[in-house]
């Protein structure tokens, strides 16, 4: 089985640090549409252009630039994935949900990560991340001269990181994506996980998620 996941939670809530992890056990393509457009505007790529001044004042990027972007992403995988940072809204899950069904396929899973806002508050302050291989975790994490523990390149905090952006994408999740999670609950898909505990513990419980059931 190649299931298929959603991966939600607000801003440093170890999205991209679980859902790697997950992916990577359950054999499963990954993808962080943060580091993508992060990527982008790194780049300055015509996405990156268009991505960078939302993104800067802690927005999401509209809907009709995003479900394009999914929509190419899932057509060139076969098996399953574990998406992080879609669908952040209502109208992007209504547009997961027909891609899925004009291809025969079904959403099997959505993982909703809980963590208290001084606790996100937090993490933000030490978050740091790879520009190379878009590692992503704390800077206490990191190898002696601010290098990166998976790939050795030189890591340090996102542009995005202040507070004040921080603030305005936790509130964007709350009014955007947290109706997402409702949505999904109306189906009985929806798995909720206190994401507090140290990064290996939570990773755990996830995986304990897809394994069969005693007597299966």
């Amino acid at each position: 089985m190649s299931p298929r996941v959603v991966l939600l939670g607000p801003p440093a809530s170890g999205k991209g640090t679980q859902g790697r992890r997950l992916a990577e056990s359950l054999g499963l393509a990954y993808l962080s549409t943060g580091a993508l457009l992060r990527e982008a505007v790194e780049e300055g790529t015509p996405l990156g252009l268009e991505a960078k001044p939302i993104l800067d004042r802690g927005g999401y990027l509209p809907d009709a630039l995003m479900c394009p972007i999914l929509g190419a992403w899932l057509a060139k995988r076969s098996g399953g994935w574990v998406l992080d940072g879609f669908p952040r809204s209502l109208p992007q899950a209504e547009f997961l949900d027909g891609w899925l069904a004009g291809h025969g396929q079904k959403l099997d899973r959505v993982i909703a990560l809980e963590v208290p806002m001084a606790e996100l508050l937090r993490r933000v302050q030490g978050r740091v991340e790879c520009p190379e291989c878009r590692w992503t975790g704390q800077d206490m994490q990191l190898k002696d001269g601010g290098l990166c523990p998976v790939c050795g390149q030189p890591a340090g905090r996102r542009p995005d990181d202040d507070e004040a952006n921080f603030r305005a994408r936790h509130a964007a999740y709350e009014t955007l994506a947290l109706p997402v999670v409702g949505y999904y609950e109306s189906r009985g898909i929806v798995s909720r996980c206190d994401a507090t505990a140290a990064p290996d513990e939570v990773a755990a419980r996830l995986l304990e998620l897809f394994q069969p059931s005693p007597g299966r």
